[in-house]
């Protein structure tokens, strides 16, 4: 059996200083804001290159928190892809602000800047790119977009830690960013955990206060907050993780490369690399007329796949009626053709070559 992620391969390598960890936090007994999630904020912000970090819940908290720090409210709009997990989406709804779904670029995934260009109105506040399955967005054209007409850009980077373009890390380039540590991500917690990003004081303060019950001293709240605090224990598990982030976004890189050129001769699209930054594959996702005949044969022989994602945001029935008329041709295709095969940093050259044969099985048959 090939697993999708092997988390328990990557837990043997920290497990010494990972359970080391928890015991102290047990035997200290400091379980919210603690000092780990404070080194952790501190250590991530020192990574990434922005002034502020700040450890919350969840990646879909760190989106949703974001938008409403940028002042992004009921009725404004926010540009955003279809082609990506709902709580993008579900983030700008929670504001009362209307997702606008525009196609994306058919090589890369991710969404197109011509796109956002020609979907902007007088009701258009913002911009939520996605840097998909940790390939980088084009950046310098969306960046110029949004200054041009004003709009804040908050960067979903929920698959992107450790994707750098121009020299800078995802998430350094808009006014905000939301990262996710869900387990099978690049840097995984061992449950939910996120992290907000930005280099305005303002928007890091209303962060902090908006995460602990709208609250700056105890017992005293100015807002209605949420309780969004990044756990002590998660920031005890992320932090040796991110020591060796760049060894593993590497042995991911290491893991893509040889997947596409072991496939370059079958008749399938692999994973195109823009240049503009550094892709660090959350996901080696492909493109097949034949995917289904694909996923049952790798299915067969027990190794993992997954779709990411099969029914794009404008045509799931929680938008159905206000995306009504919708259409985006480039996601839709990439949708209904799009598989994803193991990737982690402990999969073997050995377990590749297995993976490929039986693509190379279905598709010469």
């Amino acid at each position: 059996m090939i697993p999708m992620v092997n988390l328990k391969a990557q837990y043997a390598e920290i497990k010494e200083e990972v359970e080391r960890g928890l015991a102290e936090t047990i035997e200290n007994c400091a379980f919210i804001l603690g000092p780990n999630v404070q080194s952790f904020e501190k250590e991530t912000a020192e990574y990434l290159g922005v002034k502020h970090a700040i450890g919350v819940a969840s990646g879909t908290d760190a989106l949703h928190l974001a938008l409403i720090a940028e002042g992004i409210g009921a009725g404004d709009e926010v540009i955003t892809t279809a082609f990506t997990f709902i709580a993008t989406a579900e983030a700008i709804k929670y504001v009362g602000a209307i997702p606008v779904f525009v196609d994306i670029d058919p090589r890369t995934f991710n969404i197109s800047p011509a796109a956002i260009e020609q979907a902007i109105t007088p009701k258009t506040k913002a911009v939520m790119p996605v840097h998909l399955f940790g390939q980088p967005a084009d950046m310098t054209a969306i960046l110029e977009i949004c200054e041009r007409h004003h709009l804040k850009l908050i960067e979903d980077c929920c698959q992107s830690f450790g994707a750098s373009i121009n020299g800078k890390q995802t998430g350094a380039l808009g006014h905000a960013a939301g990262y996710s540590f869900f387990p099978s991500k690049n840097l995984g917690a061992f449950g939910d955990g996120g992290l907000v990003v930005t280099n305005s004081d303002a928007t890091a303060a209303k962060i902090k206060q908006l995460r602990n019950h709208g609250s700056d001293v105890r017992y005293y709240h100015d807002v209605i907050g949420y309780n969004s605090r990044l756990d002590e224990m998660q920031a005890v598990i992320l932090r040796p993780k991110l020591k060796r982030i760049d060894q593993y976004n590497q042995a991911r890189r290491h893991v893509a490369h040889l997947y596409s050129e072991l496939m370059a001769d079958l008749p399938l699209v692999t994973p195109f690399e823009d240049g503009l930054g550094e892709h660090v594959y959350h996901q080696y996702t492909l493109l097949s007329e034949r995917r289904d005949e694909l996923l049952k044969a790798l299915q067969d022989k027990q190794i993992g796949c997954a779709v990411y994602y099969p029914v794009p945001l404008h045509r799931q029935n929680v938008f159905k009626e206000e995306c009504a008329g919708l259409s985006l041709p480039v996601t839709e295709h990439v949708s209904a053709t799009c598989f994803s095969l193991p990737i982690c940093p402990f999969l073997t050259d050995e377990q590749i070559r297995e993976i490929v044969s039986v693509i190379r099985g279905v598709l010469t048959a």
